[in-house]
Formats: C-alpha cells, structure tokens, sequence
C-alpha cells in the first residue's frame, strides 16, 4: 500500500528553568465482517448409515475437501468443534502463514468471472507498490546513517545594561537601603533565523542557545578587574542543562573591552587540520571522514598508489613534507592523521561594554550589538524520515486489509467448491452418490482406526473365497494351542 511522509510535527519547546552552571557565570531564562459462512443447505455429519433422502452434503469429499472443513453447520460436527477450542490460540500463526499466493484467485474463478481480471491487476500494481516502497525503506535508513545537516545562520545578541550608583538619599531609594555601587550587566542570547523564503515544514521544536556551543569564554578588561577575576567561562559537561542565554553581572562605571569566545559543538567532531595538509587538500575544518575521504581523492588524482603493492602508497614531495616518510600504508593513514588534526577555532568576538553616558534612570543605558553565524543543524527532512520509518498507523491498516482480502478470497474459494459438488451431483447423481459414500467410508475408517474392510465382511460372499478354508484351520489350530496351555498351567505339567 502506498504511503506518504507524515508532515514534522511537535510543539515548540518551553523555555527551561535557569540554571547556575559556575560560580562566574550565570545562565538565564524564562520559567472481521468478511468471514462470513456459506449460504445454502449445510453438509450432513458423516455416519455409517447415510440417510440421502434427510440429507444433503456441502462439500465433495472424494476432492479432497472434508466434510467438516470450513463450514460452521451440520458437516462441521466432525472436526469443528475440536478446531474451534484451538482457533484463538492459532490466529496469530495462521495469520503469519498468510502470504501473497493466498489472495489469488483460483483460474476457474477468473475463467467463470471476467470482472476478476481487474483484482488481479490490482494485485501485479499491490506488488510492485510493496517493492518501491520497501527499497525506498532501505534507502532511507542508509540516508538517515550519515549526518544530514544543513547550514543556518545564529544571531547572537549581546546587550548590556549600566544601573547607576543609587546614593541613600536618593528619591528612588525610598526604603533608604544602603548605598548601590554603580553596576553593568552583559547578556549573550540568539535565536535561529528563518530561512529566506523557505516554506515552512511544520511546527518546529525551538532549540536553546546553549546547545549550539562546547564552550563561552569571556575575557574582562585584566586591568580593571584583576588576573582573578576577568575570566567567565561554561563549558558543557553530561549533567549540562540548557538554556536561553547567559549573564555576567560587575560593578564598575567605566566602559570595558570584552572578548567572547564561542567554540561550536560539533556533531559529528570537525577538526582543523595543519596548515600545509589544509592547503594541499583545500579543507580547513571537517569531519574525519571527509579530511580521509579528500585525502583519497588526492592519492588517486596523482596515481600515488603502489602498482605492484596496492596497499602502499608512494608520498610525493608534499606529502612527504607533511607525513616525514616516502611510503606507508593505507591502514597507517588514521594514525597519521592523528598530529595533524587540532580542535577547530573558536568564534572571536571583540565587544565594548558602554557605561559612560548612563548617568539617567537605572536601565536607560542599555546597549544591543548583533552577529550572525554559520552553524550546522539537523536537516528537517531527517524528521520526516524517521516519522516515516516509524510510523506503524499504517502498516496497522494494511494489515486489516490484507486479512480481509485473504477472508474474502477464502470465501470465493468454498464457494466454488460447493459450486463444483453440486454441478457434479447433478450431472450424474448416482455415480456422484457412490463416490461420496466411498469417500465417507474411506474417512470412518481413518477416523476410527478400523482394520480390515467392515463393509465387504458383512457379506455372505467374503467367506466363500479360497483362502477361507485355510484360514478356518488356522483359527481352530490356534485355539486348540491356547485350551492346551490353560489345562496344562492349571495341572501344573512341566514339559521335560
């Protein structure tokens, strides 16, 4: 059955309690219808007496079809009641057992009803359907295997609010509270910003400032606060809960210079690489896959590789500049690697904290600065792969379906073999009626394990035969042997 990706939904996320994470920094935020039975007369249970006059059978039995073989009347006494105490525990299994060559019709169905036809192109579509889909599947699970990601840009703000010194005496101290030094306060937040002309996926969970980041720094002004106490820093840990923005809080009246570093938290891990290996390749910062991968590339361009030895590679003089030896091997290039590949570069941001000139209300001198950056975020197709992976609403239906289509196909198909008993018997009743009786002997027997023919022993004839003379001296013979045994066990006569 056809399918189509479900559209990304989900709220967007609240804002997180605050959180002190250090002592120099603080962050901030906000608070089944189709199994029906077969209509007409119902077979006749099987009994040594058949009355043909009272009764009148379903099913021809000498086809191979039973007599109490899925029929809930009179010809399922024989063996309904004892399936119908298994059918609950066996649905399932029976259910599984169900395949594809179990909703074809049979070819006297289709040659008896044209219209037919049209179902069973149905079904050739129903395949190929089943095919795409499930190859689609496996792409996507392949796809969903390496990160997708998409670039973004951040808008960082970073703002900064001077309160003034309050004196006691000051009107709006009315509470006459001890004198308030003058103070600044500097926050760092951002929020994603929408794509241009982008259509919009859905409803998007909001994610929060900190997650973009492994690490902020801020570096204070040495000499106006002292080699203890000009370093902010947060740095991600496990227990790290995120949050909208962060917050510095100093005293002091005087404007100072700040740099803030933002170091991204890359996922998967980019790494810089050397400066002669990134200019030889023309990668700066990626992912360990792709620096190998660019590497690869470089080895074939140049023909590098060993032809008697494919497994060497021969360096050129750049690479032998770069690795310090004039052959290695494949295997050896990750642990060659491993020197040259440094953590990636931080975000310098160069920020003046203006407080000269607030000398109005407390709050007046707020300053806001801007500045986008590129990072990488999940792709919002990868959501609507993996809603589609998981999603079993669907699945759950076409199930319902598939179980109603084997119900109605196992339908038609007693129902042409009813067709086909009765077309029988009215074509020849008495062959028919001989055939039958045959055949419900032939289950009797099984079903009650006689031996011998009970049929043909009822007849005079049967012990006129050859062999009945015979047969006759051997009974006596035996029975003589065992009278003769019984005397001489009660006599208690042992044979020397």
């Amino acid at each position: 059955m056809a399918q189509r990706f479900p559209a990304a939904g989900g709220l967007p996320q609240r804002y997180g309690s605050p959180m002190a994470s250090s002592s120099f920094m603080r962050p901030y935020g906000p608070a089944s219808s189709f199994g029906m039975g077969v209509g007409g007369p119902q077979p006749a249970p099987p009994s040594t007496q058949v009355q043909m006059h009272h009764q009148r059978p379903m099913q021809p039995v000498f086809q191979g079809a039973s007599s109490g073989r899925g029929s809930s009347g009179g010809g399922g006494k024989r063996g309904g009641d004892r399936n119908a105490s298994h059918a609950k525990p066996n649905e399932y299994q029976a259910k599984k057992r169900k395949k594809l060559a179990d909703k074809i019709l049979p070819q006297k169905v289709r040659e008896l009803v044209p219209e037919s036809q049209a179902y069973m192109d149905l079904l050739a579509f129903e395949r190929k359907l089943d095919a795409t889909i499930t190859r689609k599947r496996l792409d996507i699970q392949e796809t969903l295997k390496r990160p997708m990601k998409q670039k973004r840009k951040l808008r960082i703000f970073i703002s900064n609010t001077f309160y003034p010194a309050l004196p006691e005496s000051d009107p709006l101290n009315p509470n006459h509270q001890p004198p308030v030094e003058p103070s600044w306060e500097l926050r760092v937040e951002g929020r994603l910003l929408e794509d241009a002309g982008g259509k919009p996926d859905g409803p998007k969970l909001k994610r929060k400032f900190s997650s973009f980041f492994k690490s902020l720094v801020i570096e204070l002004d040495k000499e106006l606060y002292g080699p203890d106490n000009y370093l902010v820093e947060w740095h991600r840990t496990h227990a790290t809960q995120e949050t909208d923005g962060f917050q510095v809080k100093r005293t002091g009246c005087r404007n100072v210079r700040c740099t803030i570093l933002l170091l991204l938290d890359y996922q998967p891990l980019q790494f810089k690489l050397d400066p002669r290996l990134a200019r030889l390749l023309g990668v700066h910062t990626q992912t360990r896959p792709v620096i190998i991968s660019a590497l690869w590339q470089y080895i074939k361009t140049h023909r590098l590789q060993d032809a008697h030895e494919r497994e060497y590679i021969v360096c050129d003089k750049y690479l032998e500049q770069i690795f310090g030896c004039q052959r290695m091997k494949f295997a050896e290039i990750p642990q060659r690697l491993n020197p040259l590949l440094h953590p990636p570069d931080p975000i310098v941001i160069n920020h003046v904290i203006t407080v000269e000139g607030g000398d109005g209300q407390p709050g007046d001198g707020k300053q806001t600065a801007c500045y986008d950056i590129d990072v990488e975020v999940d792709d919002a197709l990868k959501h609507q792969m993996n809603s589609f992976l998981m999603s079993t609403a669907s699945q759950q239906e076409i199930q319902a379906l598939d179980g109603k289509i084997h119900d109605t196909v196992e339908t038609i198909q007693q129902l042409k073999t009813n067709r086909e008993f009765f077309l029988s018997f009215a074509k020849e009743p008495h062959k028919f009626i001989e055939r039958w009786i045959v055949s419900q002997q032939r289950d009797l027997k099984m079903m009650t394990d006689v031996v011998g023919n009970p049929e043909e022993e009822r007849r005079a004839e049967f012990y006129y035969q050859p062999w009945t003379q015979e047969a006759v001296s051997r009974y006596f013979f035996a029975k003589v042997n065992q009278k003769r045994a019984e005397l001489e066990q009660t006599l208690g006569i042992r044979h020397a």
